[in-house]
């Protein structure tokens, strides 16, 4: 009943028409960006935390929650239209959804996929509503030396899921653990890797390294690919709704990827690829019509997009409770946490919880918000993929670097932005994945801190790191992430014939 009781305290906070406003805002933002290829939700919010340095923290994050699902609705309408997915999430609904497309069945894809999205946001943020308050509780009985068994948990996981070879995975955990050093070391007041600038003292601004890596690096990867050619955009045709068959097909599906991605969304490494070809695989082993995959299937589109938006508010668990970021996404949304001075955390649901239950509020007002949005207005959200894509990307450019100037009036933040730019557009050229430098960065200091206070309860000595069951528990959590993968492939390759 108390969970009842604040979340209906959260609806008060988010039903503000101060608050509605900024939800509306980032919906927009979100669906917009969402369609555009290229951009996602990691670059807008990356973008966006230099300009709301004014705005109360309550309301920026009510904003960020509807860039975040905004997002995952805008990104089926190129994946579908112009088999362009326009986050890494839509890749599975391109397969299905772009055939439906050409047959002249877009209308019934897209409808499906924001019907989808907004069943498995709702399904999605409820689990949320009960989960994270437990998920809270428990946090309040972790030593320090269960925090930093947890980091170490979280590192060797966005490693080796999201990197496509570990090498690469853990050379960008390491650039990653680097950058986060830099600066004066809080026990002993030494500077550490400031090569005698100054302006490294205090470390690396978060705010350059997110700006730098979403917006210069990917600006650059992008129109390093880009050809003069015209898109062939695939007019919407049919009716807006989805027939009986239709629906008799993709309600099951709906469900199925709610159940799949919320839980893939909340592990460290889970992100929204992996449950989205989870998805996809199973609806195909399922269906009564699995030779329509490959050609149009709508449980193709149905379960995929369900399981992309339950992803989104999985992530919120371990950022909320524990402060532990299990996304590229996740990672800016704790930067922008602490530029208000707030630690996620089982305390932030005691010290915040109007920042807490409003937030949450906010995603069942914003998911309903964003299927208003995207129904009715899908042929106006399409006009947006005639923008020139030159002048777009030059626009966030200098979007990017306004934003840098701003917070900071530094020339060396501008430099430091331009060249960690070209190292993180030269990771994306090699295939280095990004979230696990961004993971590094920020978790780092919190790995250090854990740590040290462990061993100095443990006197310096090194066994009270694995003396606690929970720290046990993440160690072996961390070694099976780092070998299982490693065994099974060496298994497969010995059964192939």
């Amino acid at each position: 009943m108390e969970t009842f009781s604040l979340l209906l305290e959260g609806f008060g906070v988010a039903l503000q028409p101060i608050n509605l406003m900024w939800a509306f805002i980032g919906s927009m933002l979100g669906t917009a960006i969402g369609i555009l290829p290229g951009i996602g939700p990691a670059l807008t919010i990356a973008l966006l935390l230099p300009v709301t340095v004014s705005v109360g923290p309550v309301s920026a994050f009510i904003m960020f929650a509807g860039v975040l699902y905004g997002a995952m609705y805008g990104g089926s309408t190129t994946a579908i239209l112009i088999n362009t997915p326009g986050e890494a999430g839509s890749m599975m609904t391109a397969l299905e959804g772009s055939k439906m497309a050409r047959k002249g069945r877009g209308a019934a894809a897209l409808a499906t996929a924001a019907i989808g999205s907004f069943v498995a946001g709702t399904l999605a943020t409820l689990a949320l509503t009960f989960a994270a308050p437990m998920v809270a509780e428990l946090a309040f009985i972790f030593t320090p030396a269960d925090y930093f068994a947890l980091t170490i948990m979280a590192f060797t996981s966005v490693a080796v899921v999201m990197g496509a070879s570990r090498v690469r995975g853990f050379t960008s955990l390491f650039i990653g653990l680097a950058l986060g050093v830099i600066g004066i070391d809080g026990m002993t007041g030494q500077p550490r890797m400031t090569f005698g600038f100054a302006d490294l003292l205090d470390g690396v601004e978060l705010t350059v390294v997110l700006v730098s890596v979403f917006a210069v690096g990917e600006i650059l990867y992008v129109a390093s690919r880009y050809r003069f050619q015209n898109e062939e955009i695939i007019p919407i045709k049919g009716k807006a709704f989805m027939n009986r068959e239709d629906w008799r097909r993709s309600w099951k599906p709906w469900l199925r990827g709610a159940f799949i991605g919320f839980p893939m969304g909340a592990i460290p490494g889970g992100g929204s690829e992996l449950p989205t070809m989870l998805s996809y695989s199973l609806e195909k082993n399922l269906s009564s019509k699995s030779e329509e995959f490959g050609h149009g299937a709508i449980e193709g589109v149905a379960g995929p997009e369900a399981a992309n938006n339950a992803a989104a508010a999985g992530i919120l668990v371990p950022l909320l409770t524990l402060g532990l970021p299990t996304s590229a996404t996740a990672a800016i949304l704790l930067v922008a946490f602490q530029n208000y001075g707030l630690q996620p955390g089982p305390f932030l649901f005691t010290s915040n919880a109007e920042l807490v239950w409003g937030l949450i509020a906010s995603l069942y007002v914003g998911n309903a918000m964003l299927l208003v949005l995207n129904l009715p207005l899908v042929g106006l959200w399409v006009r947006l993929l005639y923008i020139p894509k030159p002048q777009l990307y030059a626009g966030i450019l200098v979007f990017a670097m306004i934003g840098i100037w701003g917070v900071s009036g530094s020339v060396f933040d501008l430099a430091l932005m331009a060249a960690l730019g070209v190292v993180s557009y030269v990771m994306r050229v090699y295939g280095f994945p990004i979230a696990p430098l961004l993971i590094g960065l920020i978790l780092v200091p919190l790995a250090e801190n854990q740590l040290r206070t462990a061993l100095a309860a443990g006197q310096g000595h090194v066994s009270v790191l694995v003396q606690s069951p929970i720290a046990i528990t993440f160690y072996v959590a961390a070694a099976l992430f780092l070998f299982v993968p490693y065994v099974m492939k060496k298994m497969q390759d010995r059964l192939a014939p």
